[in-house]
């Protein structure tokens, strides 16, 4: 800022640091995420929750290359994964 004159809002959009907060593109990676690990899915219900949580949390932010608030994708992938009706 001080040797460009750019806002900071510039400046992270132009370094890629701009975080996803839409709830509906995460819900939406994160579903699609989920789908592609039934198996991890079905064991996260089964018993196995606070390590493949985070498996499942990884990938969310692997397929948004750590772009995600992780607050709202945890909060996404409980719902998602407590579900009992895939």
């Amino acid at each position: 800022m001080y040797k460009t004159g750019k806002s900071p809002q510039n400046i992270v959009k132009e370094k890629g640091l701009v975080q996803i907060t839409d709830r509906d593109a995460l819900v939406k990676t994160a579903s699609i995420t989920v789908g592609k690990y039934p198996q991890q899915r079905d064991d996260y219900r089964g018993g196995g929750r606070e390590k493949l949580f985070g498996f499942f949390v990884g990938q969310v932010m692997k397929e948004t290359k750590g772009k995600a608030n992780p607050q709202l994708v945890n909060e996404i992938l409980k719902e998602i994964l407590d579900k009992k009706d895939d």
